[in-house]
């Protein structure tokens, strides 16, 4: 098929297929529609980039709706504009021939305007008896009513997203802000923990965000930190938790000391077992075992483990306790193992130590044995997962995969 032409006052331009469509739309403009034309053009503003128009075509667009004699563009009012390359010149503040000329090309291959050209490529307007038009040549604004629709979604969508940019970057600037006083906090009350490398970690992921970040680099720094936070809080309260239980046990072991002179035989002769020997005096006190970590934490601390999750994915902790249960047998850890640490530290907590073994899996003989010796340390009030995945969140996080 051979290329369609269209004369034009600058020579002969071949006829796209999307220059086509354009006219074919604009041929079937509902009689009764309408659309106010600067309404039209501020959605497009917002939504240029979508369309693939430059702020400069925009320009032009402009000077051209200010040719346009009525506010509502609309069949009754016709739809072609015949200003001369001065008057637009005027109008655009001086542009260039040459830059006009470009301008009006973008604008009819994005669709926005249509030629409509005279014999001898000039536009100008016959009039009618009654001085009315009964017939222009020069550029149809038919397309902006056909697509109004389509250009007004696109700008609630520009400005939907722009909404939720500006929501997540809210959210980042109060989650960093929660994070340096917490540290803040730690540090100054010198509470035990490793607050300075957690203060590098929060420096080095922050220091990751680009000046003018997308909102996916945005979600997926929002996700680290709120994180790390929970990371934060869990430590402090665990250190809050330990000094309490320490201070209940001492005042506990005073008051048994003080109040009960006789021994526990003297007094239960029944609980003495079968081979003589007697209870101890200070019962050992019950650990609630501790709260698990945030599991988006977990998976980027310990993303190796995600593979072995129901369909290669992990999207919940039921999801990473069965991983758990395929990577102990893989790891060679005994099933009366894993199910001390899921008594001692709750099956959560289980499943990411065991997550964690995985990801340090070449640094470990006897995972079997880790294990059990962490389940022994927690039972004693000892472990805390914080650390471990601290330090596997810095071999793993954001700022390890972009220098990686």
């Amino acid at each position: 098929m051979e290329p369609q032409y269209v004369s034009t006052p600058f020579g002969r331009r071949s006829m796209t297929l999307g220059m086509l469509a354009s006219q074919e739309s604009a041929s079937k403009v509902d009689p009764d529609a309408s659309v106010d034309k600067w309404k039209i053009f501020r959605a497009l503003c917002e939504a240029k980039d979508m369309i693939g128009v430059s702020d400069r075509a925009l320009a032009v667009l402009n000077a051209l709706l200010t040719f346009y004699p009525k506010n509502e563009i609309a069949e009754a009012n016709g739809f072609v504009v015949f200003p001369s390359n001065e008057q637009l010149a005027l109008r655009t503040h001086g542009m260039a021939g040459t830059t006009l000329r470009r301008n009006l090309a973008m604008l009819v291959e994005a669709g926005l305007i249509i030629r409509r050209d005279s014999p001898n490529g000039k536009r100008f307007a016959r009039r009618n008896g009654e001085g009315g038009l009964s017939e222009a040549f020069g550029f149809s604004l038919a397309p902006l009513l056909v697509r109004a629709r389509e250009i007004e979604a696109q700008a609630a969508q520009v400005m939907a997203a722009r909404l939720e940019w500006k929501r997540l970057r809210e959210r980042l600037t109060l989650c960093r802000r929660d994070i340096t006083k917490l540290i803040e906090i730690a540090l100054e009350e010198e509470i035990a923990g490793e607050w300075i490398e957690m203060q590098q970690h929060f420096n080095l992921l922050s220091a990751s965000l680009p000046r003018r970040p997308s909102t996916a680099e945005m979600e997926s720094l929002l996700a680290d930190l709120e994180a790390f936070r929970e990371l934060i809080v869990k430590t402090l309260e665990s250190k809050s938790k330990t000094q309490k239980t320490d201070a209940n046990d001492n005042q506990n072991g005073r008051h048994i000391h003080n109040s009960n002179p006789h021994p526990i035989s003297e007094l239960e002769p029944s609980f003495e077992t079968k081979q003589g020997a007697k209870l101890e005096e200070e019962p050992q006190p019950w650990r609630e075992p501790p709260k698990s970590f945030p599991l988006a934490m977990v998976l980027q601390a310990c993303p190796e483990i995600i593979a072995y999750g129901p369909g290669g994915g992990i999207g919940s902790w039921r999801d990473l306790m069965a991983a758990a249960v395929i990577v102990r047998s893989t790891l060679g850890v005994s099933p009366s193992a894993y199910q001390l640490a899921c008594d001692v530290m709750g099956p959560e907590n289980a499943a990411t130590v065991i997550a964690c073994i995985l990801e340090r899996g070449g640094h470990i003989n006897s995972a079997g044995g880790y294990l059990r010796d962490l389940t022994r340390r927690a039972e004693r009030g000892e472990f805390s997962l914080g650390p471990m995945l601290m330090a596997l969140m810095r071999a793993n996080g954001p700022t390890a995969r972009k220098t990686g």
